[in-house]
Formats: C-alpha cells, structure tokens, sequence
C-alpha cells in the first residue's frame, strides 16, 4: 500500500509540472461595430471651391414693394373698423371711418374759398366795366384778376385737402385701401381715440402673392454674398419643401448687437404657403475664395487647446485625427492640415467614442 501512495503523488506532481502557466488575461480594447457604425451620423470631408453653401437664419416678411402702411390724415374719435387681420381686401375698399373735427375744418375752408372766389370774379367783371368805360386803370384790372387766380388756388387746394381725406362733408373721416392684398396687420379698433400726434400705422396691407426671405448674414460671412446669389429657403412647417429664389437687395447696415446684415431674397407665393412671421433656413449658394477641405463643424472635438476627429474607413476601422481649423462660418470647418476630402469622419457620440479610444 506504501507503493501505491508513493507512486500516486509521483503522477500527480509530475501532471503539475507538465501543465502550461496560466498568465494574467489584458482588458480588452475598445472597438466599434458594424452595427454601431450604421446607428452613428457619418459626416464625409468636401473640398471647398468657388460655389460655396452657407446656411442662415431667416424670417419671412411682406415684400416691401407690395405693401401699404395707412395712416390716419386727421384725429378723432374711431366710429367703425370694418376689417380684421388675415382679411382679403379690394383696392379702395371701405377699411374704417373716424369722426373728426379736423374734417369740419376743411369743409369749412372750402366754403370760405368759395364764397372768396365768387368775390373776387365779381371784382373783376366790376374793374373790366369800368376800364372799358376809362375810369379804372390797366394796372387796377391786373391786380383785380391776379386776386382771381390766388382765389381759385386757394379753393383747389381746400378741396383737394378734403378729398384726400375722404371728401365728406359730414365730419366723417373714411379710410380706404390703396391696393388690393391681405391685412397683416391692425392697430386700430372702434371707440378708439386718434390723437392728432399719432404717426404709427393704424392698417398694414400687403399683397402676398410674392413675399420676401430677411436673411440674417454673419459679420464674418459679409464679403462672401452678394445681389444675385442663388437662395433655397425652408421652412420648419414645410420640412420636405423648398423654396427658391436670389437675392435682390443687401442692407449695408450691420445690427450692433448681433452683429449680423440683412439680405434680402423675393420668393412667388401664389398659394399663400408663405405667411409673414415664419421663421426659415436660408441656404445660399456663394462664391469662396477658399480652396481648403470642408466639414461640418458638428464632428469636431476640442480637447487640451487642440482639435481632434474620428476617421472611420471603408472597413469601419476608427481612427483619432488631430487637425487645424483655418476658420469656422455656418456651421461649417475649414481644415488646414490633418484632412482631407473624401474622408468620412463620425459626427454624433463622437465625444464618447473619443475618450474610449484614448484611454
């Protein structure tokens, strides 16, 4: 039995001794799947050339062209409006009428002229008689028709002041449209007091068949557009449709606060689909002067004062890229060393991804 013991532990030392060391296992590195890579937004770098897209914010206004602000010739007190915003109105339709004393005036000033008038050719059928008779002087005629003509001017502009106001003559003030469109906007109700220092529009009347894009243009992207540019605006109500036109005017005047300029794009609105007060994207086509890769600047991480992105491959292979930006405008980066075009760079959970692959 001693042999059979002895023998027993000789096997299983010598099995111990035959076995291979187990060595410590290394924590698997990070890496990305094919799936992962499908669910991320993948961003490809453009080479930036003469036709450059630049993206704006942008505002849907009335064109300035087709619009007519009204405002009260006279004060008073409002008697009736006969409108309300978003109604269609025909060119010198009744909008609303306001008693005013100021009418009463000009009524007045037209009878006074009037009877100023009647005098005065009677004056001058008077002075004729007696020249032809040789008891009034050539000199006592002129003055007495030059009194004529001062009399019959002074009675054209009293009438044209009262037809200008509506031409009543009843202390009634009538407000009429000059053109036919929509009412955007209202600043006037019944019983309202008119005060006679009132200088704000009371009516707002476009026509909007043809409306206009003010696009907000960045203080850096200034030297970049110009009348003429081609612009495709859309519309957060409208996502999948795009409306289309060029810029036809530039305000060379720059907002002090938001640094911005004002461009200005005319777009055909023949089914209405444009309202004044919509908030769009305008997109413009401009010329560049920069011939340097271009990428969303979305997928750009900024770590320890240096810029980095993702590369990943055809395949699906990640890379950490370090780059330099020669200036970034609309959302856009323009890279001047580290990419270049036609590499694919991941734009979402780039942060997350980064800071995996570098640790």
């Amino acid at each position: 039995m001693h042999k059979h013991l002895t023998y027993l532990i000789v096997v299983i030392v010598t099995a111990m001794g035959c076995s291979p060391a187990v060595e410590p296992s290394e924590p698997a590195k990070f890496s990305i799947t094919d799936s992962l890579i499908r669910k991320l937004q993948i961003d490809t770098v453009q080479q930036a050339n003469a036709h450059a897209e630049l993206s704006f914010s942008a505002k849907i206004i009335a064109d300035e062209e087709r619009q007519a602000l009204i405002y009260p010739m006279v004060s008073g007190t409002v008697k009736q409006v006969s409108v309300k915003i978003g109604d269609y109105i025909r060119k010198g339709q009744l909008l609303a009428s306001i008693s005013s004393a100021e009418m009463v005036g000009f009524e007045k000033d037209v009878i006074a002229a009037t009877a100023e008038l009647t005098v005065a050719k009677r004056n001058v059928d008077n002075v004729l008689q007696l020249f032809n008779s040789g008891m009034a002087s050539s000199k006592e005629l002129e003055e007495a028709q030059q009194d004529r003509q001062v009399k019959e001017a002074e009675l054209k502009r009293t009438a044209a002041v009262l037809r200008l106001n509506g031409g009543s003559r009843s202390g009634s003030y009538a407000i009429n449209s000059p053109i036919a469109g929509y009412i955007v906007d209202k600043q006037i109700n019944s019983n309202m007091q008119l005060r006679p220092d009132n200088d704000n529009p009371i009516f707002s009347v476009a026509d909007l068949s043809t409306v206009s894009a003010l696009i907000n243009i960045y203080e850096s992207d200034i030297p970049k557009i110009q009348a003429g540019d081609e612009v495709q605006v859309t519309l957060l109500s409208y996502p999948d449709r795009a409306f289309t036109g060029k810029i036809n005017k530039i305000y060379n005047l720059l907002d002090a606060d938001s640094k911005v300029i004002h461009a200005r794009v005319s777009i055909a609105n023949p089914d209405l689909t444009l309202k004044p007060g919509m908030l769009a994207t305008a997109k413009i086509q401009s010329r560049s002067n920069i011939n340097l890769p271009v990428v969303k600047s979305r997928g750009i991480i900024f770590d320890e004062n240096h810029h980095y992105v993702i590369t990943v491959d055809a395949a699906s292979k990640v890379k950490i890229k370090e780059v330099e930006i020669s200036r970034k405008t609309a959302g856009l980066a323009y890279i001047s060393k580290g990419l270049e075009a036609g590499e694919r760079i991941i734009a979402s959970k780039q942060v997350f991804i980064y800071e995996s692959l570098k640790n």
